[in-house]
């Protein structure tokens, strides 16, 4: 047999003992990449060695290349020159931002008596007429006369059970709940106290003081504090940092206060009482503690984390900050101006949709892939490692 093997081997053209060998090669490079791919795959699900990727990936982010050390004195004298020059728009940007401010503050006189306005409808202060109530739908939102009639009796069916409302009922704590930043922060016992809620204002700084905005909570009477407002103060600055002129991004918190809320005996709802059993080391004897303790509540808003003046905060301080700091610019920003759409959840569709977008944009190119995976001669779906998922097994 090995005779005949060798004979055939012999008889083949050498042409031929080329291919061979190239299909030999094809097969084991193919091995190969299923060795890498699985043992890849294997590290990929190894918790430690993530770890030690990412750390890597970390130590890298930001480091030198080397090429400035490597420019020659004259140029690295050039771009100092250049880093003058980022110093000096810096501060010219800071001026814009502090116009910008300005700005801000003049039309936000022009949109209060329209946030006025909506105050007194919420609140029922105000009965919107006829035409101001005329609201014309979206195409995709326009209905059938069919739909329209049979919405009209559904409306017509609820007025008879219920009452007749005053304004829109729990507008503002409506606003809270529908959006995740917010109802992140709001307890079950924050909610009776949230119905007597009446507005949010913004108030910015007069001309000439320093950078700031004031957000104004107002309440009507209620049985929890007899403050009637609220207020938290935000503290900005619009300048580069002498230190650090690069990380000049635009205006920045430097630091907020809060205020004194006058809660009814027995109503302070960011306290709580426990108690404690505690057994006395000698006689053994056990007794009953009453402690007061903090409790989490919205109304801890009111009480930020004070800024010394060295201005070092520890960690837990920092992350307090750094979050109150994002939802005063997000109720000043996004809340104040445009309530009614947070009030419906539009506001919070826009964002969904968005997101959308993205999962539609990465569903394209994969169609595009397996496109091309079809049109490519060489694709051998047999040889394809990574069956659809519809095909896996459960």
């Amino acid at each position: 047999m090995a005779d005949i093997d060798n004979k055939e081997q012999a008889d083949l053209d050498p042409a031929d003992m080329e291919d061979v060998e190239e299909v030999e090669e094809e097969e084991t490079g193919e091995d190969v990449n299923n060795k890498a791919r699985q043992l890849t795959v294997q590290m990929m699900q190894n918790p430690q060695i993530l770890a030690a990727l990412q750390e890597r990936l970390d130590g890298l982010v930001g480091s030198p290349s080397g090429y400035m050390e490597s420019l020659p004195k004259v140029v690295k004298r050039r771009v100092n020159a250049l880093k003058n020059l980022q110093v000096k728009c810096a501060k010219i940007e800071a001026k814009f931002y502090e116009e910008v401010h300005e700005l801000e503050r003049k039309y936000a006189a022009l949109y209060q008596p329209l946030f006025d306005k909506r105050s007194d409808i919420i609140n029922a202060v105000y009965e919107p007429n006829d035409e101001e109530c005329e609201w014309k739908p979206d195409e995709e939102e326009e209905l059938t006369e069919e739909m329209k009639e049979k919405a009209k009796i559904e409306d017509e069916k609820k007025d008879d059970e219920k009452e007749d409302p005053k304004g829109i009922p729990e507008f503002w704590l409506t606003v809270f709940k529908n959006v995740d930043l917010l109802s992140d922060m709001l307890q079950d016992h924050d909610e009776p106290i949230l119905k007597h809620l009446k507005d949010i204002k913004v108030k910015f700084s007069d001309p000439g003081q320093a950078m700031s905005f004031t957000l104004e909570f107002y309440f009507g009477s209620n049985e929890y504090f007899t403050n009637e407002v609220l207020t938290k103060t935000y503290k900005m600055r619009s300048e580069p940092d002498e230190s650090d002129p690069f990380s000049f991004d635009g205006p920045e918190i430097m630091g907020c206060t809060g205020c004194q809320i006058d809660w009814k005996k027995g109503k302070n709802v960011t306290l709580k009482t426990i108690k404690k059993k505690q057994k006395h080391k000698g006689r053994g004897t056990v007794r009953t503690v009453t402690k007061t303790v903090p409790n989490d509540s919205f109304f801890n808003f009111f009480s930020p984390p004070e800024v010394p003046e060295s201005g070092v905060l520890d960690e837990d301080s920092e992350e307090l900050l750094a979050a109150d700091f994002e939802i005063g610019h997000f109720l000043r920003e996004r809340i104040v101006p445009h309530a009614v759409l947070y009030f419906t959840g539009e506001a919070i569709e826009d964002d969904d949709d968005d997101y959308d977008e993205e999962g539609e944009e990465a569903d394209d190119e994969e169609g595009e892939e397996e496109a091309d995976e079809e049109n490519d001669p060489d694709y051998d779906p047999k040889k394809d490692t990574n069956p659809p998922a519809e095909c896996k097994q459960q």
